[in-house]
């Protein structure tokens, strides 16, 4: 009887002795995050930044050029972005990847071959663009008024005909006239057209003009190459600021 009430105690005993205290598990996305915002903030401690947490877009990101545009993906998740990518010392990398992707695909342009409008001796810009997009027009305008200021630019226009339906024979009735920059102006001021010039010069320039637009990637009007860089669209302020330099230059 003894015996078993030493054991009925031992046990109890046991019963009574508190269990060791268990280490909390880690949750590793919640660290990985918590680690990601403390590097976020720290690296770009010029940004105010409200809120944070995962992203959809999931794996490995690559890089890619479409329409002369960098886009971005990521396969593991089937994203498509559409972004600036930027390094802590606030470096546009994605306009830097454009640019040199621009200046690459340049040898697709011949200079010789361009409808050459404004004075010799001007800053050049490369100018795709089409006479029944209504912000070529502006664009012109723009030049014109640039010239008046006595920030001239000498344009090197290639035309794209792909966009409207009735674009390729205005540009071709430009090509075949006999003053041809008198002729794109009037266009590009909207002059009425009855009858519309062909020729074999103008069709084959035309020809040629789609060529280095498929080249180039060109998907859009107006879209231009401003000292090396591809501009896409009228960016009004990006093109003052150009010529603000330009004309700041001594002359070459």
């Amino acid at each position: 009887m003894r015996w078993a009430s030493k054991l009925l105690a031992t046990s109890l005993a046991c019963v009574a002795i508190p269990a060791m205290a268990q280490t909390p598990k880690v949750d590793p996305l919640a660290s990985a995050a918590a680690q990601a915002e403390q590097q976020l903030r720290q690296s770009f401690t010029n940004l105010q930044f409200e809120d944070f947490g995962p992203s959809p877009v999931k794996g490995p990101i690559y890089q890619a050029l479409a329409g002369g545009r960098v886009i971005y993906f990521a396969p593991e998740s089937e994203h498509l972005l559409f972004a600036a990518v930027y390094d802590r010392n606030g470096t546009n990398l994605t306009a830097l990847a454009q640019d040199a992707g621009a200046r690459k695909r340049l040898a697709a342009i011949d200079p010789a071959d361009a409808l050459v409008i404004g004075p010799a001796g001007a800053p050049k810009v490369i100018e795709f663009t089409d006479p029944d997009c209504p912000y070529c027009r502006a664009l012109d305008r723009f030049w014109k008024a640039k010239a008046a200021e006595g920030k001239p630019v000498q344009r090197l226009i290639y035309f794209v005909s792909g966009i409207h339906p009735e674009a390729a024979a205005k540009a071709e009735h430009i090509l075949c006239s006999p003053d041809r920059e008198a002729t794109f102006k009037a266009i590009y001021e909207g002059a009425k057209l009855v009858t519309l010039r062909k020729c074999d010069t103008g069709a084959k320039k035309i020809a040629r003009d789609a060529q280095a637009v498929r080249k180039l990637g060109v998907s859009g009007t107006p879209t231009l190459i401003v000292d090396g860089k591809l501009v896409s669209g009228f960016q009004q302020a990006e093109l003052e600021a150009y010529l603000d330099g330009a004309n700041k230059r001594p002359p070459s």
